[in-house]
């Protein structure tokens, strides 16, 4: 079943973070579609996140992409080589967000190894947001788009993840941003999987 927008209209971007574990992932490339099982997530508050207080600040303009319904795709460049793919939640007053970070392959694997220069599945595929996005094909060309369209959709398969089975942990490299707002366990991540990013 593919998730409405109302999924990601909620109020709490941290619910959504946790309740995208274990949902499946879809793009369709150029008819090439490819897909994974989420395995790792991070959460962006706007109220008490001085991260996303300086996003917000220092790209003003690219910003501007959050202010949106919940839903809509938000992506951008970090290191002018890796595209960061987020989810905007809840609603336009509030620009509040869900970072994609890992993937189980599932679908189109000899395509993801294509895009990412490989020769063989092996964790570095698709665990971590870069990565993951180079290997489903995800650019900044597609940003604003709602994912219950025909080139980025998520699926839910009926898979119920158990409270024990996630852990909740720091956000990646957010040490610019201070103590606080580094140390938020706003990380979310299946138990045991081994295609969670290598960042503890």
């Amino acid at each position: 079943m593919k998730l409405p927008a109302e999924f990601f209209q909620r109020p709490d971007p941290l619910q959504i973070a946790r309740d995208l574990l274990g949902k499946h992932l879809y793009t369709n490339i150029d008819g090439v579609v490819t897909a994974g099982r989420i395995v790792e997530t991070e959460a962006y508050r706007h109220e008490g996140d001085h991260s996303l207080t300086l996003h917000l600040q220092r790209k003003r303009q690219q910003a501007r992409g959050l202010h949106v319904a919940g839903g809509h795709t938000y992506i951008y460049t970090v290191y002018n080589r890796y595209a960061l793919f987020n989810i905007a939640t809840y609603d336009a007053a509030h620009p509040d967000a869900v970072l994609v970070r890992a993937i189980e392959p599932t679908i189109g694997i000899d395509e993801m190894l294509r895009r990412r220069g490989m020769a063989e599945v092996k964790r570095s595929l698709t665990a971590g947001p870069g990565v993951m996005s180079q290997a489903l094909g995800i650019t900044p060309a597609l940003t604003g788009q709602l994912v219950t369209g025909e080139a980025i959709w998520f699926e839910d398969h009926g898979e119920a993840v158990a409270a024990a089975d996630v852990v909740a942990s720091a956000r990646v490299g957010l040490e610019y941003a201070g103590a606080e707002a580094a140390g938020l366990p706003w990380r979310f991540r299946l138990k045991d999987s081994k295609w969670t990013s290598p960042a503890k």
